[in-house]
């Protein structure tokens, strides 16, 4: 690919990814993202063939995004695990309620299962942090690992879902998320020690 296709792509995926954090996963198609390009219509199908090619390189720079946040968070959280933990989590819950709409376009299961892009590639790490950090602090007689983790990002994922569409505050009557998400860490992973 030469520099200035590169160059092109490049820019079709960025107005891809900032008309998913304006307006949602919905409002991006390939004439919309060519539109505000300012290229003819037809110029993103050279790059991306269908629209799930589209979608799945708007949702690997979510990914990247995300995991960027992360490694940052897991820097800053010191040595503790479950101190480690509690720090994704957070930032997990936060992504989701600042990027709705990347939010949902990454967990797409027809992305997903697509296997466009390496796109699977790309969001697997994120669960080995998690499981990583789960196998350090789970108790012996827990599930195994990838299971106990796996129950832990539903949690946690089902948590961003709820609080968005205000389910959560609605049943709890909670004013943040916090004290769910410790209530998942406590749920899965036991209390924390004191």
């Amino acid at each position: 690919m030469s520099v200035e296709d590169a160059t092109l792509r490049a820019r079709l995926v960025a107005v891809g990814v900032d008309l998913v954090l304006r307006e949602g996963q919905s409002a991006v198609s390939l004439r919309e993202i060519a539109r505000r390009a300012g290229v003819s219509h037809g110029a993103p199908r050279r790059y991306f063939p269908t629209h799930v090619d589209l979608l799945s390189a708007i949702a690997r720079e979510g990914f990247a995004d995300l995991t960027a946040r992360i490694e940052q968070t897991m820097r800053d959280a010191g040595p503790d695990p479950r101190t480690r933990l509690a720090a994704l989590g957070r930032t997990y819950l936060d992504f989701a309620a600042e990027h709705r709409g990347m939010f949902e376009l990454m967990f797409r299961h027809d992305l997903l299962a697509s296997g466009r892009l390496r796109l699977r590639e790309t969001s697997l790490p994120l669960f080995d942090d998690l499981a990583d950090l789960v196998a350090q602090v789970r108790r012996p007689t827990d599930a195994p690992v990838p299971v106990l983790a796996g129950a832990l990002w539903a949690n946690l994922h089902g948590i961003a879902q709820l609080w968005a569409w205000g389910s959560l505050p609605l049943a709890t009557g909670a004013t943040d998320d916090d004290a769910l998400l410790h209530a998942a860490l406590d749920a899965h992973l036991g209390p924390a020690a004191r």
